[in-house]
């Protein structure tokens, strides 16, 4: 067999190198890097409104205590002697603890609340008997504002909740 192209006849050239280039794995790198402090900060930005959420429902708490503790003592117990001149009644230092969550490791969330109950009359509670003798004004219920407050990333948040009692 004779060969009629020899000088046609190239060797066989070797194959491209394969793999990454420095340049390649440096971009991954970097996009990698902005991937991981994207999700820190989403996971931070969560632990921060669960914290906050959690806080505020300690409150919403801390309030409904207070109203039903003062339900549970009457109307009668109320008297403007008993609430003072101001019609305010200060209540400091409530501490609420959660253990557990948010995060990895165990702690506990200890926040501080503050509040601050508000006595008022209400017209629409007041029944007037009056007969040929006397007249006499019945106070029947109550109204209640609460303001609970607390410290949370250097400010202060504040729920009210409203009730009245009998």
């Amino acid at each position: 067999m004779v060969k009629v192209c020899e000088h046609l006849q190239v060797e066989s050239v070797p194959s491209r190198k394969r793999g990454f280039g420095i340049v390649e794995v440096l971009v991954a790198a970097a996009v990698l890097g902005f991937l991981y402090m994207a999700v820190l900060n989403l996971q931070g930005s969560n632990r921060d409104a669960l914290l906050r959420i959690r806080s505020r429902d300690g409150a919403t708490e801390v309030a409904q205590n207070i109203i039903d503790s003062l339900g549970a003592l009457g109307v009668a117990r109320l008297s403007d002697a008993s609430v003072g001149a101001s019609g305010k009644i200060s209540i400091p230092n409530i501490e609420r603890v959660w253990k557990g969550q948010p995060g990895a490791i165990d702690h506990d969330m200890k926040v501080v609340y503050n509040a601050e109950v508000t006595v008022s009359h209400d017209a629409d509670y007041m029944s007037n008997n009056t007969t040929m003798l006397q007249s006499v004004q019945h106070v029947y219920a109550k109204r209640l504002d609460v303001k609970v407050s607390w410290r949370f990333k250097n400010s202060t948040q504040s729920i009210t909740v409203s009730g009245v009692i009998r």
